[in-house]
């Protein structure tokens, strides 16, 4: 049975009402000892566990410590592509947004992790919009192969593919994948998705368990919180997280918790998950998963993220850019606008209306925390944390 299968047969209503109406007695009963169900941790998501919230960061705190030490490791993604065919309403990549778009060669990727690598970064993330004219998996197996050796850990962030896709890719270097599942809520993701294979709830939903059986070593979810209630998203993906732990258990997995951010197309966010919400989530996906990477993104603004950082955090991204070339410029010559998927030249003529050049392609959206890779690794240390930047190398495997 397949996870889709296991997903359709929740108890949502029973775990929501739960999450939402857990008494101040059970939340503290419940501190005493690791929350070992879905409703346990549908309790922790509580407004009576908020009243906890002191307790359960220090819980949270001391797990973290116990399983993976004072360290985070420093990852950076490096955007190949911001081409896409899918209409996703929150996304500055949807077809539909007049944007301007690149795809780099993999010459100029080589120049984009040079870049990262001279900043100390030794774990890269290659993301890449959904367009298989662009990006293809022969194009993603170029990519890995031409930085696997300079790279020691590489992972994906692309639109999903059948197993045997994803084969010649972890062959040629790649050891993560990462698919967030964006909502979790069925209705809502229909409604944000509009065209594009992404439609599929359920070909997305099991992308994880195809990533497993092609060998990828690392597999990262999450749902990208502001779509649909937030106790919900947090209950399916904790439920997600502990199927994966039980059927892929060879691989390291991680939950993102990220939340939507400003860009392209200027979609709000249809549900609010405040600061104090989101350090109640992380520590009670700590407690429930104490195995699981959590990863922060710089979408959190700089203070809110050095508070979290001691709590839960084990992945961390820094001094991060969301439009291909970013760290050094690579694609400017090859730059177009897109208006619903058609390429649209620049013009120079005199007298038309037509845009100026751009310099740069768009990004996917809006970083929050903009401090250099050295200013997160030197404050890091100060909080008593080793920042790692590398803690893999494929000689490992060989």
């Amino acid at each position: 049975m397949s996870f889709v299968a296991e997903f359709d047969a929740l108890p949502f209503s029973a775990l929501l009402r739960r999450a939402r109406h857990a008494s101040s007695a059970e939340v503290s009963s419940l501190l005493e000892r690791r929350p070992s169900s879905l409703a346990d941790f549908a309790a922790l998501l509580s407004p009576a566990a908020g009243e906890y919230l002191e307790t359960l960061c220090a819980r949270s705190q001391a797990v973290t410590r116990q399983r993976f030490g004072k360290v985070i490791r420093l990852f950076a993604p490096l955007y190949l592509s911001n081409e896409c065919i899918n209409n996703c309403a929150y996304c500055g990549f949807s077809r539909d947004n007049a944007i301007v778009r690149v795809t780099l060669s993999v010459d100029e990727v080589r120049r984009e992790a040079r870049a990262l690598l001279n900043q100390g970064f030794r774990n890269v993330l290659l993301v890449a919009g959904e367009h298989p004219k662009f990006v293809s998996n022969g194009y993603l197996r170029d990519c890995t192969a031409a930085l696997h050796e300079s790279v020691p850990s590489l992972s994906l962030e692309v639109g999903p593919m059948e197993t045997a896709d994803y084969q010649p890719i972890v062959q040629a270097g790649a050891d993560g994948l990462v698919v967030y599942q964006e909502t979790y809520d069925r209705a809502t993701y229909g409604e944000l998705h509009t065209a594009g294979p992404k439609r599929d709830f359920d070909w997305r939903l099991a992308c994880p368990e195809r990533a497993y059986a092609a060998g990828f070593r690392r597999i990262g979810i999450g749902a990208l919180h502001g779509l649909a209630d937030w106790r919900f998203e947090a209950i399916a993906t904790a439920a997600h997280a502990a199927y994966l732990l039980r059927h892929c258990w060879k691989s390291m997995l991680t939950i993102s918790v990220p939340r939507l951010r400003p860009c392209a197309g200027e979609f709000q966010p249809l549900i609010h998950l405040g600061d104090r919400d989101l350090v109640q989530l992380v520590a009670a996906l700590r407690l429930f998963l104490p195995d699981v990477g959590l990863v922060l993104s710089t979408r959190e603004p700089a203070a809110l993220r050095d508070g979290l950082f001691p709590l839960g955090i084990t992945h961390a991204s820094a001094g991060s850019h969301t439009e291909p070339g970013g760290y050094t410029g690579a694609g400017r010559d090859n730059l177009h606008q897109t208006i619903r998927g058609r390429i649209v030249e620049f013009s120079t003529l005199e007298g038309s209306p037509a845009l100026a050049r751009p310099t740069a392609a768009t990004g996917q959206f809006e970083i929050a925390d903009e401090r250099s890779p050295d200013e997160i690794a030197c404050l890091l240390r100060r909080l008593g944390y080793e920042p790692v930047w590398k803690d893999w190398d494929a000689a490992l495997s060989a």
